[in-house]
């Protein structure tokens, strides 16, 4: 997702090869996404934007201990958002919010779907 994400920033740049990038740190701290599913399933009725507002807190939420840690124990952090307006401590942007509600209900929609494919095969 973060390939696709930077891929269309830099079209947005008017660079028609839409190189993406990424940092190796990126997969494991994507891999905590696994820890939603609970939340997924315990919010599973409640509306549509409480549910994506849940996913965006968790998500900043992790942005910024995983970012914190990485500074902390290596002295760097795979993104720098320092000097943009809306950082907090250049681990996170509020103005990302919108991004990560639907990153998170992407995720959800993924969780779905694995799991009806589980439940249908078994």
């Amino acid at each position: 997702m973060e390939i696709i994400w930077t891929g269309l920033k830099s079209l947005i740049k008017r660079d028609v090869r839409m190189m993406g990038k990424t940092s190796i740190w990126m997969f494991p701290i994507y891999g905590l996404t696994v820890f939603l599913e609970p939340i997924c399933s315990r919010i599973k009725q409640r509306h549509i934007v409480f549910r994506g507002g849940v996913y965006t807190i968790c998500i900043f939420i992790v942005e910024y201990w995983t970012g914190s840690l990485l500074k902390k124990l290596l002295g760097i952090c795979p993104w720098d958002y320092g000097k943009r307006r809306f950082s907090i401590k250049g681990l996170i942007r509020l103005d990302y919010a919108p991004a990560w509600f639907i990153a998170g209900l992407i995720f959800e929609w993924l969780y779905n779907m694995l799991n009806k494919f589980t439940k249908n095969t078994s």
